[in-house]
């Protein structure tokens, strides 16, 4: 049986931030949210978090994770007393413990599954993760034997000169054989520099121990400022575009570019500069995107093309035409080869296919038929200073530029709106619908004196 326990109580002081450190944006999840990922192909039986500041706060933001356990950390002494918090919960349970901190985003699933599987496979006590830098000064030595047993864990500060030149590091990701570090655990003491509890301690209690090297050393980047969380965001952010490029998407200035772990991508699409997707997207075949584009839990249909523009919760059909400068709100459904351009605005409407929005206007909560062709400047009125109403219009209808349509209200298919018109009722299929003032002139005008 497995058991994961994250480690996840610490303030994070250094963040500089009203929000635990552990509940940091990267990539579109927050931390722990990632450390949650990195274990999930294990399938543990149990997993614990270990919480302490702002618990409830963080407890909140798991809800959605059935089956995670919260054990409370109060106070927060170090991370062997955070560990010795498990003794009551896991009383009675036999089996591995694996040992994750909430702040080391980056492990990939592959790297978990081999330390287990060492560990298993040698017996041991306890395993733990290392990683070789070529600067690992600050960070405890790890002197272990060519056949993976550590001899020892040596803290940076008592180190020998010839220690220091050892760059194996603990990485503090441990797998424990749980009822011989539940041995151990109450034996832990705070005669050290901080007066804490060091769960690091329990390595020299524990044989036999072994190690297992991380081949990529980022994976186990923790994070403790704003600057080491941009440094993790672009390991992320540059482990998603190689994946992307690897599945045949194509990023003329990848590094431009920011992805999230939902977003999908067809074969043979082309991503632009500056474009940057969040949530999660779904982007067909062939499509373009960009540049200058950001698309948030939206779907765009293959052959598709996104310019300049800013698509939330929305979806566009396939073979379909958006931008530049548009903005595509909760609610808009565009459909097959509808065209959207320049300046305008849509939201909570549907177009079917062939709606053709080119310039400058506003399309809110309104429903428009196949090949309606939207003239420059239309603006649906939906909100009369209580509630939205919408506008529905049949297929092959047209406005002129500078329409007024005040909802509610219905136009029937193949109507014509004459331009600057304010219509407020319904207009049969077929018909010419004219709502403006008639045009006065008066001949050879001198004007006022």
């Amino acid at each position: 049986m497995l058991a994961v326990a994250v480690l996840a109580a610490g303030k994070g002081t250094r963040m500089k931030s009203d929000l635990p450190k552990v509940l940091q944006p990267l990539a579109g999840a927050t931390l722990v949210e990632r450390v949650l990922s990195s274990c999930e192909q294990l399938s543990p039986e149990r997993r614990l978090l270990i919480v302490g500041h702002q618990a409830e706060r963080v407890q909140q933001s798991l809800a959605r994770y059935e089956g995670l356990e919260f054990v409370l950390q109060q106070p927060q002494n170090g991370t062997g007393h955070a560990v010795q918090q498990l003794l009551e919960p896991l009383a009675g349970f036999t089996g591995e413990l694996l040992v994750l901190n909430g702040d080391v985003p980056l492990l990939r699933p592959e790297t978990l599954g081999q330390l287990l599987e060492r560990h298993r496979a040698s017996g041991a006590a306890v395993t733990l993760l290392t990683a070789r830098l070529a600067d690992p000064s600050g960070y405890g030595r790890v002197l272990a034997g060519d056949d993976g047993r550590v001899e020892r864990i040596v803290e940076h500060r008592d180190c020998t000169e010839a220690q220091r030149q050892v760059n194996l590091i603990n990485a503090g990701i441990y797998c424990f054989d749980w009822e011989k570090l539940a041995a151990v655990l109450p034996r832990l003491r705070s005669d050290n520099d901080q007066g804490e509890l060091y769960l690091t301690d329990t390595v020299a209690m524990l044989s036999p121990a072994m190690h297992l090297e991380v081949a990529d050393a980022d994976e186990i980047n923790g994070i403790n400022d704003r600057l080491q969380l941009a440094q993790c965001e672009a390991v992320l952010q540059q482990r998603l575009r190689e994946h992307w490029m690897r599945e045949g998407v194509t990023f003329t200035d990848p590094a431009s570019c920011t992805l999230s772990d939902g977003t999908r991508f067809g074969r043979d699409v082309v991503v632009e500069p500056q474009c940057h997707f969040r949530g999660s997207n779904e982007i067909g075949s062939g499509c373009r995107i960009g540049p200058g584009c950001l698309l948030e839990n939206s779907q765009v249909g293959e052959g598709s093309q996104i310019l300049h523009a800013v698509l939330r919760e929305a979806s566009v059909g396939p073979n379909a035409a958006v931008g530049p400068f548009t903005q595509l709100r909760p609610g808009a459904r565009l459909a097959a080869g509808c065209h959207v351009g320049n300046f305008v605005e849509i939201k909570n409407s549907t177009l079917a296919d062939g709606v053709k929005v080119n310039h400058l206007s506003y399309i809110g909560d309104a429903d428009l038929g196949a090949a309606v062709n939207v003239g420059a400047g239309t603006i649906t009125a939906n909100y009369d200073g209580v509630r939205k109403h919408r506008t529905v219009i049949g297929a092959g209808s047209k406005t002129g530029a500078n329409s007024v349509l005040v909802a509610p209200i219905t136009l029937g298919a193949n109507v014509t709106v004459g331009a600057g018109s304010t219509l407020t009722r319904d207009v049969p299929s077929g018909a010419l619908a004219l709502g403006r003032a008639r045009q006065l002139v008066k001949e050879n005008w001198t004007g006022p004196r």
